[in-house]
């Protein structure tokens, strides 16, 4: 089942990505094989993820988180949807 997925480094940044394995890509991340991002601030840990049926719907997802804020990111990893949602309207209004 594909993935869309976030991670917390060790400097306190998010990174998001998307996979068929997660529990693979972790350990990849983990041994500095995976990203180039992720391998400068090991270890890193999954703090959020959602299944999708296809990966195309996976990487999408990931793309569209890729673009939000810290802060944002935060809301939608701690279920905050009314954090979400007033963050989501700011971002409309730029």
């Amino acid at each position: 089942m594909p993935y869309m997925y976030i991670l917390l480094c060790n400097d306190g940044t998010f990174y998001t990505g998307s996979t068929w394995d997660l529990e693979k890509r972790l350990s990849e991340h983990n041994a500095g094989e995976g990203a180039n991002y992720t391998s400068k601030r090991l270890p890193v840990k999954l703090i959020y993820f959602e299944e999708y049926s296809r990966i195309e719907d996976a990487f999408h997802r990931e793309k569209q988180i890729q673009n939000w804020s810290h802060s944002k990111k935060e809301a939608l990893i701690a279920g905050d949807f009314e954090k979400l949602m007033r963050k989501s309207k700011k971002d409309f209004r730029k």
